[in-house]
């Protein structure tokens, strides 16, 4: 009889769950290509085991699981990474495109919008983001995060700058384009002095930031030798004290900067991505590449507003779409650390957030060499290298599935047919 009791009682502690807890059921996913990022190699028929959110296997042969999902007639990789996105913005090729949503449209409105921005996010494959600055929907991208955290609404995983940092009267709205005597409110906090310098970005932390952006420069020329200059929106006091304090409180600094006056001043404050850098030169480049810095180059938007805003009086846009191609090369051949980022709100939402890796390709990538830029090295520059951008063991369970085979026609990652995210189907 004692034998039959504690039989009984093994069973039912190997079954036991603590109140709350729900067993974590296991799926086992068929892929007919599965890609390995890390070591930039495409296996056939594999296995994949997944636990809740987590992967626990790959292998050749199948194994036992609650449940299994066939994706043997597909390409199957792990979700992309965009490294620069604006979910609070919906497409800005002029002025008054950027000022219209900024006057007329309310904080709740467009973070409304943001939410159906960050739907599209993960639809399109992107199953993580890094948001750089709401201009001038204050911390709404906060908001959106946590809904998404707490499935209120659909989207990736993000992490989020809420306000890019510019000083004072450097940044619309410009208040000269409208009635002086009125007040308008800015796309970006401003400041002026280093210690309203490190107040500002204590406030962002304070309110969930995980990033700081800053815009390093401005007033962006071209020289008779085709070289490109602008004019530094810091004093060296000002932009090392966002730095140190970004530093300090252990998050890290992002930076808007075309040319070697705004490249270098932010590389020195600590920052360890540079956003566009369309105008950098062959030392930005030479530090860059010393120093680990990541590039987010952000090139279909540059294209997507050269033209309208040329029209309007300002060419720069132009002029760097005509040099960038040289430009990239350049960098790639000198080793700078390349990440992909789109600045998709720039542009429209509803156009192609894959379309930056035929440009990665065109100009010299291998298309393995360009999707690592959206999954293992954005990973890293995002902190979360062997969590995101691969599936391996102990890795999120953040996966896509197309048709067609990405390696062999880039243009394929602008459309997914299949989006899971910490083990749940999005997308099927």
């Amino acid at each position: 009889m004692k034998k039959i009791i504690a039989t009984i009682l093994i069973i039912t502690a190997s079954f036991y769950i603590p109140n709350g807890a729900t067993a974590q059921k296991t799926i086992l996913i068929k892929c007919g290509k599965l890609l390995d990022t890390k070591g930039g190699k495409v296996l056939e028929n594999q296995f994949v085991v997944l636990k809740g959110n987590t992967v626990v296997s790959i292998s050749n042969t199948a194994s036992k699981a609650d449940s299994t999902i066939d994706l043997s007639g597909y390409f199957v990789m792990p979700g992309l990474i965009d490294a620069h996105t604006h979910v609070l913005l919906q497409g800005d090729i002029t002025s008054e495109d950027y000022d219209v949503q900024v006057l007329k449209e309310s904080i709740p409105y467009r973070t409304l919008r943001a939410s159906k921005s960050a739907e599209k996010s993960i639809l399109n494959g992107f199953t993580t983001i890094r948001d750089l600055g709401t201009e001038g929907a204050g911390f709404a991208d906060v908001d959106v995060k946590k809904a998404i955290n707490k499935g209120v609404i659909t989207g990736p995983r993000m992490q989020v700058a809420t306000l890019a940092m510019n000083t004072t009267g450097h940044y619309p709205l410009k208040a000269s384009d409208y009635a002086w005597e009125l007040k308008f409110p800015k796309g970006v906090i401003e400041i002026t002095g280093a210690d309203e310098a490190r107040k500002a970005v204590r406030q962002q932390i304070e309110q969930g930031a995980d990033w700081i952006k800053i815009y390093a420069d401005r007033g962006y020329y071209r020289l008779a030798d085709g070289s490109f200059r602008s004019l530094p929106n810091f004093t060296t006091e000002e932009i090392t004290a966002i730095g140190d304090e970004t530093l300090r409180s252990r998050k890290k600094l992002a930076a808007h900067a075309m040319t070697r006056d705004g490249i270098l001043a932010a590389i020195n404050a600590g920052a360890i991505s540079i956003e566009h850098g369309s105008g950098m030169d062959e030392e930005c480049m030479k530090l860059m590449a010393e120093k680990g810095i990541y590039w987010c180059p952000t090139l279909f938007v540059n294209e997507y507003v050269a033209e309208g805003r040329a029209k309007l009086g300002s060419p720069i846009n132009l002029y760097f779409q005509q040099s960038i191609e040289a430009t990239f090369k350049k960098a790639i051949k000198m080793g700078v650390k390349l990440t992909y980022g789109t600045d998709i709100g720039g542009y429209d939402w509803n156009l192609p957030q894959a379309a930056d890796f035929t440009y990665f390709v065109k100009w010299g990538l291998t298309p393995i060499q360009a999707i690592q830029t959206a999954t293992t090295t954005a990973a890293e520059l995002l902190g979360m290298q062997g969590k995101l951008g691969e599936i391996k063991e102990g890795a999120f369970a953040d996966i896509i599935a197309l048709k067609k085979d990405p390696t062999k026609d880039i243009n394929a990652l602008q459309n997914i047919d299949w989006v899971m995210k910490d083990g749940k189907v999005y997308k099927n």
